[in-house]
Order: C-alpha cells, then structure tokens, then sequence
C-alpha cells in the first residue's frame, strides 16, 4: 500500500514499469501488478525466488507498505469461449470485453467467495485469485456449474 503522497507513478519508477492507477494489471519483466484499491497492488511473481518478497520491499522502501502474500493464494485461468459465461453465473459483473477488457481488475465475490478477478491478454481468458482456503470450494462451484451449462 502506498505511504501517504506517493503516487503510482512513483511506485512504478522504483519499480521501473509502467503501474497500474486504478483497477487493472500491469506486467513487467517478471512481475505483474493488479491495482485492487486506491494506492493498493497485488504483485505476482510466476516464479519468485526466496529473496523475491525482500528484493520488493527493499525497491519501496519509504514508498509503500508491504505484506508478503505468497503463501496465501492460489490462481485459477479459466479460459475459451465459455469463460466468461462460466464466470457470469457466480459474479455480479458485466465481463463484455467492451465493459470489462483485457488486463481489467475486480475485487468482487464470486458464489460468494472473495476473489481479485482480471481478463488476461487473450480477450477469451480470465484469471481469478483465491484465498487458498477457498480454493478448493471454488474448484466445485465452477465444476458444478460447468456441468449444469453443459446440459443446458
């Protein structure tokens, strides 16, 4: 979170990529950045190294407040054309890729599970961060509703 008075702009200088202001994702080298609040990010790392978080804080130090989340998500892709209809069954969002495009941030609930949800690149994908502890909860709702559009 950023301290007081500092911008995105300057968190993405100490950085040295582009930062998202407001609720979408930037993605850098080897690290993306979702804007989930005012001067609030999650950074995500694919491949993060033992010192990552440390490395991170060091960057912003005296700009913003870290908490190292590592541990406490796990991240679903969902992709293909029936995505986005997959997704709309659960959350009250609009994810018309005209409402809602590519790099797109939500923090919203979906089947009342809290989730960050964002459209990656690809206009037909979507990735959907979930407090660990949900996930496999998650994993059965999207299953179950899967399969009842299927037969429908």
């Amino acid at each position: 979170m950023a301290r007081k008075d500092i911008s995105a702009a300057d968190i993405g200088r100490a950085l040295g990529m582009p930062m998202p202001d407001g609720p979408f994702e930037s993605t850098g080298v080897d690290m993306s950045l979702l804007g989930t609040g005012p001067g609030s990010w999650l950074a995500l790392c694919e491949k993060p190294g033992e010192d990552w978080a440390d490395g991170l804080a060091a960057k912003l130090d005296g700009l913003a407040s870290l908490s190292d989340q590592s541990g406490a998500y796990v991240v679903f892709r969902l992709g293909g054309a029936r995505a986005r209809r997959l997704l709309q069954q659960g959350v009250a969002l609009d994810l018309d890729p005209e409402v809602f495009p590519p790099h797109r941030v939500a923090v919203t609930m979906i089947a009342h599970i809290g989730v960050i949800l964002w459209r990656c690149a690809a206009r037909d994908a979507f990735d959907v961060a979930i407090f660990r502890s949900f996930a496999t909860s998650f994993r059965q709702w999207a299953t179950a509703t899967a399969a009842h559009l299927i037969e429908a």
